[in-house]
C-alpha cells in the first residue's frame, strides 16, 4: 500500500433548495391562499475517523467532495427534501487545516469521531412564509443558500505511543522487527526506510503498545534536508521517544547531538518528550569501548541508557522495561492507543 500522509482537497456543502411560489387550488375554496413550501437543507460534508485506514491514499485521486443539494419546496406547504450528507472516511490521526486561513479546524483521533468540514446551505423560504395581514397573496419566495466551500489540507500524524528515532542505518527497522511482528525493508544503505513503519509490542500485562519506526533524520531535517520534516510530524503524537544510536558510527556522540538539535529546531515540544537512549550494535564493539561510550553519554544526558543489539536481541528486555517505566510515569491521556487501531498482530 502506498503511504500518503499529506493531501489538499476541496469540499463543498450542498446548496439549499429554493422556496416555492404557489397558491392553494382546491375545489370549493375560491380564495385559496399561498401554499409554497420551504426548500430543504443542503447536505454537509462530514469526515469520520476509521481505525482500519492508515493512509490518505484515497485523497490523492479524489480531491473534490461535494454533498447533495436540497430539493425545492413543494405546493401545499410541503418542505423540500434535505440533501444527503456526504460521509468521508479518514484515518485516525488526521489533522485538518483551512488552506486559506492556515487555521487548524479539526483533529480526528478516535475511531468513529465525526467532524463537519462543510455545512450545507439553508433552504429558501416559500411564499407561505410571507403571508401577513398586509400581504395576503405574496408572489415571491427566497432561493436556497449556497453551502460552505473550503480548501483543506489534510495531514496524517500516526498514533503511536513510542517513536523510534535516529540517523539513517542506526538500526531502527531491525529493532522494530525484533520487537514486533512488523516486517519493514532492511538493508545496509542509508534511507532504506522511506515511510513510517508500525509495530505492536506486547506489555507483560498483555496490552499492546504501538511503536513507530520513523524514517532516518539527518542534520538540517527541520529545514527540509534529506527526507526533511515530512515525517517529524509523526513524532508529535508519541508519548516516549526511543533514540537509537549506532555505536559503530564514526562519532556516536555527535550523531546523538544531531538528532537532539533537530528535535529542538522543529519545536512543538519534541525536545521535552521523555526519551530512552539505546546504544545499538554492541556486538560489533569491543567491551572496553562500550563502557567508555556509556560513560561519555551519561555525561551529556540524564535519560536512561541501555546497551543493545537489535540483530542478536541483546538487551531488548531491559530496553522494553525502561520504555514501560517511562509510559507508566506519564499521566494517562484521553486517547488510548490500541493495537487494533492498526490491525497489526504482535508476535
Amino acid at each position: 500500500m502506498q503511504f500518503i500522509d499529506l493531501s489538499e482537497i476541496e469540499v463543498i456543502g450542498g446548496k439549499g433548495g429554493d422556496g416555492l411560489v404557489a397558491f392553494l387550488r382546491e375545489k370549493y375554496v375560491p380564495a385559496g391562499g399561498p401554499s409554497g413550501g420551504n426548500g430543504g437543507y443542503g447536505g454537509s460534508v462530514i469526515f469520520v475517523a476509521q481505525e482500519n485506514l492508515q493512509t490518505l491514499l484515497d485523497f490523492k485521486y479524489s480531491r473534490l467532495f461535494k454533498a447533495d443539494d436540497g430539493k425545492r419546496g413543494g405546493p401545499n406547504n410541503r418542505t423540500g427534501a434535505n440533501g444527503k450528507d456526504l460521509i468521508v472516511e479518514v484515518p485516525c490521526g488526521t489533522v485538518i487545516y483551512d488552506i486559506e486561513s492556515e487555521e487548524l479546524i479539526g483533529d480526528l483521533v478516535t475511531h468513529g469521531q465525526r467532524f463537519c468540514v462543510a455545512k450545507g446551505g439553508k433552504g429558501g423560504l416559500g411564499n407561505k412564509h410571507f403571508l401577513s395581514n398586509s400581504n395576503r397573496a405574496p408572489e415571491y419566495a427566497l432561493p436556497g443558500l449556497e453551502g460552505e466551500h473550503k480548501y483543506l489540507r489534510l495531514e496524517l500524524k500516526l498514533l503511536a505511543e513510542v517513536g523510534i528515532i535516529g540517523l539513517p542505518n542506526a538500526g531502527k527497522s531491525t529493532l522494530i522487527s525484533a520487537l514486533s511482528a512488523a516486517r519493514p525493508k532492511i538493508a545496509d544503505y542509508p534511507f532504506t526506510t522511506l515511510v513510517p513503519n508500525l509495530g505492536v509490542v506486547r506489555k507483560p500485562t498483555g496490552d499492546g503498545t504501538v511503536f513507530a519506526d520513523i524514517p532516518g533524520l539527518i542534520e538540517g531535517a527541520h529545514t527540509g534536508v534529506g527526507l526533511g520534516y515530512e515525517f517529524l510530524r509523526h513524532i508529535e503524537r508519541t508519548r516516549v521517544l526511543l533514540h537509537l544510536v549506532d555505536l559503530t558510527a564514526e562519532d556516536p556522540l555527535q550523531d546523538y547531538q544531531i538528532i537532539q538539535q533537530e528535535l529542538e529546531a522543529y519545536g512543538k515540544g519534541l525536545i521535552d518528550r521523555p526519551q530512552v537512549l539505546a546504544l545499538n550494535k554492541v556486538d560489533a564493539v569491543l567491551p572496553e569501548d562500550i563502557e567508555l561510550l556509556r560513560t561519555e553519554f551519561s555525561q551529556i544526558t540524564r535519560d536512561p541508557i541501555v546497551m543493545i543489539s537489535a540483530v542478536s536481541r541483546t538487551g531488548l528486555e531491559e530496553l522494553l522495561q525502561l520504555v514501560w517505566d517511562k509510559l507508566d510515569d506519564l499521566p494517562q491521556e484521553e486517547v488510548q492507543l490500541k493495537s487494533s487501531i492498526f490491525k497489526i498482530e504482535a508476535p
